[in-house]
């Protein structure tokens, strides 16, 4: 199973063609990839911006 990720945070996403990402968004966008290592950047306060931006939903959340 494919794990998601949620925005919780805006952002603009240099790896997505300046893609801006809206919280509540899933995380890639829908025809973009992104590493574990951009996931694990992105989901901690290791990043230039020292901000959670995205965080792993499980199913039950799509669901609404």
């Amino acid at each position: 199973m494919t794990k998601k990720y949620k925005v919780v945070q805006r952002f603009k996403e240099v790896k997505h063609d300046g893609h801006i990402y809206e919280v509540g968004e899933q995380y890639p966008v829908e025809g973009k990839r992104a590493t574990r290592a951009r996931i694990a950047e992105l989901s901690s306060t290791e990043n230039k911006y020292k901000q959670i931006f995205i965080t792993e939903t499980s199913d039950e959340d799509d669901s609404n």
